[in-house]
């Protein structure tokens, strides 16, 4: 069984081989990254801005729209387990603080959704509250922009210099 998921595992890697793939693999990465699975988007982002130099915008631009699509299906997944929640136990749960601060701030809290640890439930929380879908999608996208920019400009300009390999 370990070898065959080390196999898998070397297959998934080989077929997002960023210079073969590029954009369609950071699209993915970035999407899956973030649902709820572990996992940074950030360092294929790096990379193929350090294999092709001329890509950074529409590496950003991708990234981010892979990142607020992945952001967007924890919504929905946040607004089907509540209305399952609801139609099993026929009750609202009680409000915690959290819970409570995030109404409060309504849809603009998901410019938060970029923040790691907190940011991929946060999308699904909002979805369970039932928050406007389009503002939230739109405030998930600002704020996985702003942080795919400044972190990659961030780390080119901690790692300057061209690939020479």
């Amino acid at each position: 069984m370990e070898a065959w998921l080390h196999e898998m595992t070397a297959a998934l890697l080989a077929a997002l081989a960023l210079p073969e793939i590029g954009l369609s693999a950071v699209f993915i990465i970035a999407l899956i990254s973030a649902t709820l699975l572990p996992m940074g988007s950030e360092p294929a982002v790096f990379a193929l801005v350090k294999l092709e130099p001329t890509m950074f915008w529409p590496v950003i631009v991708v990234a981010t729209l892979g990142n607020t699509v992945g952001g967007a299906i924890s919504w929905w997944m946040g607004y089907g387990a509540e209305r399952a929640y609801e139609h099993a136990r026929q009750r609202k749960p009680p409000d915690a603080r959290a819970l409570q601060w995030l109404q409060r701030f309504g849809a603009k809290a998901c410019l938060l959704s970029w923040l790691p640890v907190v940011g991929d439930p946060l999308c699904a929380v909002a979805g369970w509250l039932r928050l406007p879908f389009w503002p939230c999608l739109a405030y998930m996208a600002i704020g996985k922009f702003a942080r795919y920019l400044s972190a990659t400009a961030a780390l080119l300009w901690v790692f300057p210099g061209q690939y020479s390999g």
